[in-house]
């Protein structure tokens, strides 16, 4: 199982391929794309709708998945974070790839075992899952292995449902 994750973002959206094999998982690749701030919002969520077409391209995930927009305090960081997440959706649907949203609260406890974790504790976690000489950086590429790690960690759960349809 090949999935994608995305931290969505206007100005850095994170994203990360792991490759699932059973309990295991491997690191396929990891990154941030950024857009300039200086740049119009339509432009900016054109080149991030180019960017994650590309990847989704080159990598060919099953699955494509998000972290949940919930809440935030500034209302522009909330505004840019939705329509990057409306973008990874939008893209992710139209290649065919399941797409699955996640709350932070349910990454942390996928991945560090705890809803109240930190990115520090989510970035070793991520390192220690993937046996990686050092945590990833920047940090939002780790938040997106994160959100993949997490769609593995609920497979089980979410086939059991499918099944009982």
């Amino acid at each position: 199982m090949l999935v994608m994750g995305i931290d969505p973002g206007l100005s850095r959206c994170g994203y990360g391929v792991v490759r699932g094999r059973g309990r295991a998982a491997e690191a396929v690749a990891a990154g941030v794309i950024r857009t300039a701030k200086t740049d119009p919002i339509p432009q900016r969520l054109y080149e991030l709708q180019s960017e994650l077409a590309d990847l989704i391209t080159i990598h060919r995930p099953e699955t494509v998945a998000i972290e949940q927009v919930l809440f935030q305090v500034n209302v522009r960081t909330a505004m840019g974070v939705g329509q990057a997440s409306g973008v990874a959706m939008a893209v992710a649907a139209g290649s065919g790839a399941e797409v699955a949203e996640y709350s932070p609260t349910q990454i942390k406890m996928a991945v560090a075992g705890w809803g109240g974790a930190g990115k520090e504790q989510v970035g070793r976690m991520v390192q220690t899952l993937l046996r990686l000489p050092q945590p990833l950086k920047p940090v939002d590429a780790a938040d997106a292995i994160a959100v993949a790690l997490c769609h593995l960690a609920h497979l089980p759960i979410r086939s059991s449902i499918r099944a009982a349809r």
